[in-house]
């Protein structure tokens, strides 16, 4: 008889454990969640950088990686979104970062960084808050044509790589 008991504590004690698990938890709570129907407006973004078009290029990734990813859809007007997020872009810069034998750059490394700020309609503190930086690679090129090409591609791939961190940052509330 006790050893049925000894043999049940046995095989329960290992149940329990693996049913109240190892004590992590997500942080983002259901409220901080991005869910598909959600209207978003980004109204101008400001920029501190050297780029006359980042702003704009990471405008448009915003809206486009919360809907792809997420399912929201662009407001009409600031009046009528749930969500608003507004920034500024802090920085923009390329840095060479591989050269040929004859000691040309061969590759180039654009790096930007927003501060982002994501709030509720008809709320004055923000739900999320925070600075993200976003990187990409691209070829350098004797052609300068070709070089301005594959720099706005690495734009466009960075700001992309930017608010998908924004949307992440924000479900998980980092």
């Amino acid at each position: 008889m006790t050893v049925k008991i000894h043999y049940r504590l046995f095989l329960i004690l290992p149940l329990l454990f693996v049913l109240t698990g190892c004590g992590y938890t997500l942080k983002g709570s259901a409220s901080q969640r991005l869910d598909a129907g959600q209207q978003l407006w980004v109204p101008f973004i400001g920029n501190e950088s050297i780029s006359p078009t980042a702003q704009t290029v990471l405008r448009r990734a915003l809206y486009d990686e919360c809907h792809a990813l997420r399912g929201m859809v662009p407001s009409t007007s600031e009046n009528s979104a749930g969500l608003i997020i507004k920034g500024r872009l802090v920085s923009y810069s390329t840095s060479s970062v591989s050269f040929s034998a004859a000691d040309r750059a061969r590759s180039f490394r654009l790096v930007i960084s927003a501060e982002l700020e994501l709030f509720r309609k008809g709320e004055t503190t923000p739900v999320w808050k925070g600075v993200l930086n976003a990187a990409k690679e691209f070829p350098a090129s004797a052609d300068l044509a070709l070089q301005r090409n594959a720099e706005e591609s690495a734009l466009d791939a960075a700001s992309r790589i930017m608010a998908q961190k924004f949307i992440y940052a924000v479900e998980q509330d980092y």
